[in-house]
């Protein structure tokens, strides 16, 4: 039956349409009416609000864009860290080791403070790399990437322990081609670079992407077979090649010595004694006599002079061979130090696939506590003693057990405890060390200072602050020589790197 509205009441004001009209209002979202345009009257409004025509569809709200998450960044600070203490250790044996010459390079076996910086340098390279090549979409573009940046490496060496550069006390430059030094610290690393470099771009196909968690399952063939290779180079050519006599010419003005000839008496094989080692013989052959380093440690030891370690008047008898020059940047000792980036290289694929800081810690100090016992052993029995200069097999041992362990104390105490703070100077260094290596340990920011002297050369504001600040103060010329290696350089390229890591300049070959 059909509801008629009553006499005299508009069909519009009726509570069963008022009613409905609620309904429908309480269901229907307000629209948004746009203002009227000209000509046109509230007919239409007032038909919407009397419930008599359909609403006009709502306008869709614009979806928001949630904003991607921010990537978390899983950069080690204790690989900056350990690469920054590296640095530090070169600058203050390097400018501090004149007057504490006990922290000095060891005159023949043994191992000093000095000794730790190559193979840490080393060690550290192979662990870069191991996360450099990580990935390897294009193998042609990364043989040409590694060949590039090994000859800037060359290229500087060159330049800076070349002979080229007499930073920082004497400002001439310039090298007589005759007596260039062909090896040194940045020669050396770029052999290890791109050696190690390319045995993981052409094994990137048969490298596993997991390794189970067992004891050894992160050791795999394929990245040891250039380590026993070079094994194998050098310790055959060690204890076989035969080392004839030989002889040389001394030359430096003023000496009493200058211009003499001196012959040194060899004729074995298998010697690890300054004169008649393989490592020796091999340079003299290789690059020429009058190439090598014409300043080797040996010199300080006791068949040389009394005050042994440290330099002193040569003794009446010294044998012939103490004013030779040896290269401790050799050739088959550079071959040797390949196994230094080798386990570098090991320690890297430690922290790629093991994710937990246990594991990686477990593998870690697992390995270098061994390697560190190993040298030791081969050193005090007498079978290969850890020397420095030969970059014997103990040495290797030794040194890479020993920057194993001290990756793995920085690993705990920055990335593992989050005590980052302390470190922080070391992690900046760490981040621009080739320019710290340049400007700090080879004294190219030191000899542009010295450029600007008043009256003679030696009036420098370098030689002025070391003097006036430091030494005069302490009224010790070891002292202030260290606190101002200390201060001066060390803290002083601290603040540099860490006001160039805020503005993010980073100097990278």
């Amino acid at each position: 039956m059909a509801l008629e509205p009553q006499a005299g009441v508009d069909a519009a004001s009726s509570p069963l349409i008022i009613a409905a009209r609620h309904r429908f209002l309480r269901t229907t979202p307000t629209p948004r009416l746009s203002p009227a345009r000209p000509g046109q009257d509230g007919a239409r409004r007032a038909q919407i609000w009397a419930g008599r025509a359909p609403p006009p569809k709502a306008r869709p709200r614009p979806r928001q864009e949630t904003p991607p998450p921010r990537r978390t960044s899983t950069r080690v600070a204790a690989l900056d860290a350990f690469r920054g203490l590296t640095i530090v250790l070169m600058v203050l044996v390097d400018d501090a080791g004149g007057a504490y010459e006990r922290m000095d390079h060891s005159p023949w076996n043994g191992c000093t403070l000095a000794d730790f910086v190559m193979p840490f340098f080393l060690f550290i390279v192979g662990v870069a790399i191991a996360f450099a090549m990580k990935r390897v979409p294009n193998m042609g573009a990364a043989v040409k990437k590694v060949s590039v940046r090994t000859l800037k490496m060359l290229f500087w060496g060159l330049l800076l322990q070349g002979g080229y550069s007499h930073a920082p006390d004497d400002l001439a430059y310039g090298v007589d081609m005759k007596v260039i030094r062909w090896c040194g610290i940045l020669q050396r690393i770029a052999l290890v670079y791109f050696v190690v470099a390319l045995i993981e771009v052409f094994t990137i196909k048969v490298r596993p992407v997991t390794v189970r968690s067992g004891p050894y399952a992160i050791f795999h063939a394929y990245r040891w077979l250039g380590g026993f290779i070079v094994f194998v180079v050098y310790m055959v050519t060690t204890f076989s090649l035969y080392v004839p006599d030989w002889s040389y010419v001394y030359h430096l003005d003023g000496d009493v010595n200058d211009g003499k000839r001196f012959t040194v008496q060899c004729g074995v094989r298998g010697h690890l004694d300054p004169a008649c080692n393989a490592v020796g013989h091999v340079d003299r052959v290789v690059w020429g006599i009058n190439h090598l380093y014409s300043q080797p440690v040996w010199i300080r030891t006791k068949d040389c002079t009394f005050s042994s370690p440290e330099s002193g008047p040569l003794r009446a008898d010294a044998p012939s061979w103490c004013l030779a020059p040896f290269d401790p940047e050799g050739l088959l000792s550079s071959i040797s130090s390949i196994l230094s980036g080798t386990i570098g290289i090991h320690y890297g694929h430690v922290l790629i696939h093991f994710k937990t800081h246990k594991e990686r810690l477990k593998h870690w100090l697992s390995m270098g506590f061994s390697l560190l016992l190993l040298g030791i052993l081969l050193h005090f029995t007498k079978a290969i003693p850890i020397n420095k200069q030969l970059y014997s097999i103990s040495y290797v041992c030794f040194t890479a057990g020993a920057a194993g362990i001290v990756l793995s104390a920085f690993y705990m105490l920055i990335d593992v405890w989050g005590l980052r703070v302390p470190f922080l100077f070391l992690e900046w260094i760490g981040m621009n060390a080739m320019l710290v290596y340049v400007l700090a340990a080879q004294g190219i920011f030191a000899a542009f200072v010295n450029g600007w002297y008043y009256e003679s050369q030696d009036k420098t504001l370098v030689n002025w602050i070391q003097k006036h600040v430091f030494v005069n103060v302490w009224h010790s010329e070891r002292l202030g020589t260290l606190l101002y290696v200390i201060f001066g350089e060390i803290l002083f390229w601290g603040v540099v790197s860490g006001i160039l890591h805020k503005l993010g300049i980073y100097w990278k070959l």
